[in-house]
């Protein structure tokens, strides 16, 4: 699916299946670098589960056209101009680390737009090493080597996937390596100078799922306690064993964690 937003194309994954307005809608959120492949599971049950699934492409990534956005706020309000072009009243929002302070976001600045939001991965505040910063800034392939070493829990490293002979690791670099220049610098400084996160959750208004990693380097487990007090209510899964890339690591268990809670 394509449409129009902020004066660019702009592309969804829709599981290919066509939007029903009759439907509830899901729209799938990425993180840095990334594109709306890395839900691929997730998106598609969706959509074969009578929801339309918009598993989105930011802007400067994978097939949306313009450059990156400079902040979270920025893709915040984006995402809100996404519901506006698609003609989609209000929708459950799911998003990973940048991703995820996104969705957040959104769903403090337009409240009655977001039914449900779930979290993968999140912290607030999320800083970035100077090293990551400093080697993304130079596009130096270094800094998708660091993100990949961290990314995933060492029993995913060298295999672990449900699936024989895939690499995860390989498949985590490939797509990073396909990204256009600087955009894992954008990406990362929005991640690192966020500092709205705490005040966008007190402003949420509609239930509230996060899904950890236990051995998540990237974005810690324990520093999500801060946004689990501000989300009154909400529902936390921490998924053992498990690094950042929780939707290549444990497919099959971030599907299930999902489903529990966008039930009907």
């Amino acid at each position: 699916m394509r449409c129009d937003v902020a004066e660019h194309s702009a592309y969804a994954y829709t599981g290919s299946r066509a939007f029903d307005p009759a439907l509830p809608t899901v729209v799938f959120v990425h993180g840095a670098a990334h594109d709306h492949s890395v839900w691929a599971l997730q998106s598609r049950y969706f959509a074969h589960h009578r929801r339309n699934v918009l598993a989105v492409d930011l802007p400067g990534h994978g097939r949306s056209g313009g450059g990156p956005l400079p902040s979270v706020e920025a893709i915040a309000e984006w995402l809100a101009a996404l519901l506006d072009a698609a003609r989609i009243e209000h929708a459950a929002l799911v998003g990973h680390s940048l991703g995820a302070l996104a969705v957040l976001e959104a769903a403090g600045r337009h409240p009655e737009r977001v039914e449900n939001i779930a979290l993968l991965g999140p912290a607030v505040p999320m800083p970035v090493a100077d090293a990551l910063l400093d080697a993304a800034k130079a596009n130096d392939h270094l800094a998708y080597e660091l993100i990949t070493g961290w990314s995933f829990a060492p029993g995913h490293q060298l295999g672990g996937n449900q699936q024989p002979g895939v690499w995860m690791i390989g498949n985590a670099l490939r797509l990073m390596e396909r990204s256009q220049p600087g955009a894992l610098y954008a990406d990362l400084v929005a991640c690192h100078r966020y500092a709205g996160g705490l005040a966008a959750a007190g402003k949420v208004r509609c239930p509230a799922l996060l899904i950890l990693g236990q051995r998540d380097l990237m974005a810690p487990a324990k520093n999500a306690a801060a946004l689990t007090a501000a989300l009154a209510g909400c529902r936390v899964v921490t998924i053992p064993d498990c690094g950042h890339s929780l939707m290549a690591e444990v497919p099959d268990a971030v599907l299930d964690a999902l489903r529990a809670f966008l039930r009907p």
